[in-house]
């Protein structure tokens, strides 16, 4: 294989989602580890009062992740190594003007889509929009431009599963309930006119929060009916699909699964916003006791800097011709952590730092203990747990104890928080038990130079898991998890 440098050199990037948790990564990385790398462009969407080029200097220059590769360099080295085009990815031409296509054709070899929306039950329309129509859009750009194109997506866009997920299964005509390749009930192009035309439909009966309500659960219904876990996976499959049915441009899908916090890259225990496990690990760090998990599923987390790395390596080998067509990045497959081990090593770690872990009281849980529950026995404690709560409450309020009836409240809605988080994370922890095939992403490393792949480590199968969570994860969820959100996720009293 050619050398990355040598393709990186040669062919000009349009990098979509710059300003997004992995966008950063590989945007830092690319420019940090291939000082040589002819041009990248990063399409920024403006915001009102917030022009395109000010957005990328504050969102990504100023930005932690940014931070080292700023200081390294210098401002002005970065500022002019990287070329800001404003625009909107779902829309034609990316947004870009008939003059702009015209100067990047021919200069702009790949365009790497790092852009979409991860928010597990949006507005359908929204969803559709970021990770469907951007994808239409962009091959659009990409046959102008005569360049091939980078899709990220998401393992799980594998719905409903329990095994082995393999890299080989076919895009076109995928469903998670699919019964085998006879099987052609599902049309990408029917589905797409047909749930377009609903939510138009909602769209113009109603207004304000109940329009934003309705497209929701049109989104949950349409993919709970074909097997998809929720909006997101729904959307991404239909995204990976018109790439698919086209033959006209290049193309190659990364897959990660669960993107967390920073194994080394820019440093270690980088993370930004609520991702993925967040939510999970604060309530564990905050004393849970009751899990509605399977003890033996391995909970897909990827650091984002292997992610960001193993995403360049894959772009080196579509610039070089020799892409495949999809690649997971995953690591249970080569190196698993139960996640009853994972429960256990954040309880340890909510008791060895201190934590203001208060249980639940007496009369609420006797015997507390980590328990980990089906479906249905989760539902009989949280009922049980609820009404308690609920006597308690009315017998503070006749007594006039308004701060103690209060604290109750307050455990009500704690309740139901976990609850609410629980209903969304089931199809990953206790529902399915997903283990990505990684064939293709150890295929591709064999065929890098020692350089490149020092340059660029991909190496899941080294990581201690409980070394990384005390040294990563849980570091950078306190550090750059909002404390909004650790006050809401902790079960406190």
């Amino acid at each position: 294989m050619a050398s990355l440098d040598s393709e990186f050199r040669d062919n000009e990037i349009l990098l979509t989602g710059a300003n997004g948790f992995l966008g950063k990564v590989i945007l830092a990385l690319l420019l940090d580890r291939f000082p040589d790398v002819r041009r990248v462009h990063v399409l920024v969407r403006p915001r009102p009062g917030l022009p395109s080029e000010e957005r990328f200097a504050t969102e990504v220059l100023d930005s932690p992740p940014l931070g080292p590769l700023v200081e390294k360099l210098g401002r002005e080295t970065v500022e002019g190594r990287v070329n800001v085009l404003s625009g909107d990815a779902s829309r034609p031409r990316a947004g870009l003007g008939p003059d702009q296509v015209r100067d990047l054709a021919g200069r702009v070899g790949l365009v790497l889509n790092c852009a979409g929306l991860v928010e597990f039950f949006p507005p359908v329309d929204l969803s559709l929009r970021a990770n469907v129509d951007s994808v239409e859009r962009l091959l659009e750009l990409c046959d102008e431009l005569d360049a091939k194109l980078l899709h990220v997506s998401t393992c799980y866009v594998a719905g409903k599963a329990d095994g082995l997920v393999e890299e080989t299964e076919p895009i076109l005509g995928f469903h998670p309930r699919r019964t085998g390749p006879g099987d052609d009930r599902f049309r990408a192009d029917i589905e797409l006119a047909d749930i377009r035309a609903a939510a138009d439909a909602l769209a113009q009966g109603i207004e304000g929060a109940q329009r934003a309500e309705a497209l929701t659960e049109l989104g949950r219904v349409r993919a709970a009916r074909w097997g998809w876990v929720n909006t997101y996976t729904f959307t991404k499959s239909l995204g990976e699909q018109v790439l698919a049915a086209q033959d006209s441009v290049p193309y190659a899908i990364v897959r990660p699964a669960i993107v967390e916090s920073s194994l080394r890259y820019p440093f270690p225990g980088w993370i930004e916003g609520g991702r993925t496990a967040a939510p999970l690990a604060l309530m564990a760090l905050g004393g849970l006791l009751d899990w509605p998990a399977r003890r033996d599923i391995s909970l897909e987390i990827v650091p984002v800097d292997l992610v960001a790395a193993a995403t360049l390596a894959v772009a080196g080998e579509l610039l070089a011709g020799r892409a495949r067509q999809v690649y997971h990045l995953a690591g249970s497959d080569v190196n698993p952590y139960p996640l009853e081990d994972l429960i256990r090593l954040l309880c340890a770690e909510a008791r060895a730092n201190g934590n203001r872990v208060t249980h639940p009281p007496f009369w609420l849980d006797p015997f507390p203990r980590l328990r980990f529950l089906d479906s249905s026995g989760a539902e009989r404690r949280r009922r049980a747990q609820r009404r308690r709560i609920a006597v308690a409450r009315r017998i503070m309020e006749r007594l006039g104890r308004s701060a103690r009836a209060a604290r109750l409240r307050v455990l009500e809605l704690q309740l139901g928080f976990h609850e609410e988080t629980f209903r969304q994370y089931m199809p990953f922890i206790l529902d399915n038990r997903y283990v990505f095939e990684t064939v293709n992403i150890r295929a591709t490393y064999a065929g890098l130079s020692p350089r490149d792949r020092q340059a660029l480590p991909w190496d899941p199968e080294s990581i201690d898991w409980p070394v990384y969570w005390r040294s990563c994860q849980i570091p950078g969820i306190r550090k750059w998890i909002q404390p909004e959100a650790v006050r809401e996720w902790t079960f406190q009293l």
